[in-house]
């Protein structure tokens, strides 16, 4: 097995631990909804830390489910995922055709 198959399998590994170890170890058992986003956890704190707190602005668009806004949260992450790798695709084209050009370049004699 060389290195880098390694280092794939190893991240792979590293990445089911962290997506399957919360639920098998039960985190979250004893709340309504345990796996919350950050932003309704934040919104929570300071409905609690300070009821008479108003917000400076409102949402332009608000879903009218959370199935909705998870749906769009998830569109998002692909969107940019997409991007992302275009775009580091696109150096690695770059960089090989690069490489290939000077090697074929070099190996041409008069």
């Amino acid at each position: 097995m060389s290195r880098g198959t390694r280092i794939n399998a190893l991240l792979l590994a590293a990445v089911l631990l962290l997506a399957v170890l919360p639920l098998a170890l039960g985190l979250g058992d004893d709340e309504e909804e345990p796996f919350t986003g950050s932003d309704a956890q934040a919104e929570v704190a300071i409905a609690e830390n300070d009821p008479d707190y108003d917000a400076w602005f409102s949402p332009l668009y608000e879903p009218p489910s959370g199935e909705i806004e998870s749906a769009l949260f998830a569109a998002q992450a692909a969107l940019g995922a997409g991007v992302l790798a275009y775009y580091f695709g696109l150096r690695r084209g770059r960089r090989q055709g690069e490489a290939h050009a000077s090697s074929a370049a070099g190996g041409e004699r008069p």
